[in-house]
């Protein structure tokens, strides 16, 4: 069994239909992690949401444009949403742990030293449950990793995961490029008819796109798995689609 998994969770897994963060949905994965971590499985959480819950707080109805808009949203929607993971974590006598990352941090030899030891003894110490989201508060173009699948990728190559799951309210890779068709289960390899299948982002909440997803899955050598999952669904979540490089 693979004993280290990163879960990405995307904005659209936590938010509700009138955009506010959905604190019941949140959990719900809560108890999902706790009981991967009793079967003595380390998790990496590696979290959007934070511009949907200051969003919430800042009692706007539409993702701002501005980049510096985003920015204020993310800096008011971080301390909100840990503050949310935290209650349920708490609930199975664990401890949330925040790390926030730029592109900067992923190509500097030495941060990515530090931020591995550093995840590494949290995650030997048995209680603590990272949660890992991109420093939007800082990030502009020059120095953004892309979007949380993308990080998510680089977060699993930074701890030596053994799995991947990218979880998202989307069904999954379909047989056509607007997201329509039949849901294609398994991918074995990542090339251009592949890509060509994966479309924008689902809702004006969530910026990562599809597309992002087989771009996430070919970054890593070990397995990846896209996985569906809505508020309405048992908290198990249901494989969707796999890919390996």
């Amino acid at each position: 069994m693979a004993k280290r998994w990163v879960i990405k969770l995307g904005s659209g897994l936590l938010t509700r239909k009138d955009g506010k963060v959905d604190r019941v949905q949140i959990g719900r994965i809560v108890d999902q992690v706790a009981g991967l971590h009793k079967r003595g499985i380390q998790v990496v959480l590696v979290t959007s949401g934070a511009v949907a819950a200051g969003m919430t707080a800042m009692g706007l109805e539409k993702r701002p444009k501005e980049a510096r808009e985003l920015q204020a949203c993310a800096t008011v929607g971080q301390p909100e949403l840990m503050s949310e993971y935290g209650k349920h974590l708490r609930r199975h006598k664990l401890l949330g742990s925040q790390m926030l990352l730029t592109y900067w941090d992923l190509d500097s030899r030495a941060c990515t030293r530090n931020a591995r030891a550093t995840l590494d003894l949290l995650l030997s110490r048995k209680r603590f449950i990272p949660i890992i989201n991109e420093n939007d508060a800082i990030a502009d173009e020059e120095i953004k990793v892309g979007d949380n699948d993308r990080l998510s990728a680089h977060v699993a190559a930074l701890v030596g995961a053994d799995l991947l799951v990218i979880l998202s309210g989307i069904q999954g890779l379909m047989t056509k490029s607007d997201g329509t068709g039949d849901l294609i289960p398994s991918v074995r390899k990542i090339d251009d008819s592949v890509r060509a299948l994966a479309g924008g982002a689902g809702w004006s909440r969530s910026c990562s796109p599809r597309r992002s997803r087989p771009k996430a899955a070919s970054t890593r050598s070990s397995p990846a798995a896209v996985a569906r999952r809505s508020c309405s669904n048992s908290p198990t979540a249901r494989s969707s689609a796999r890919a390996s490089r």
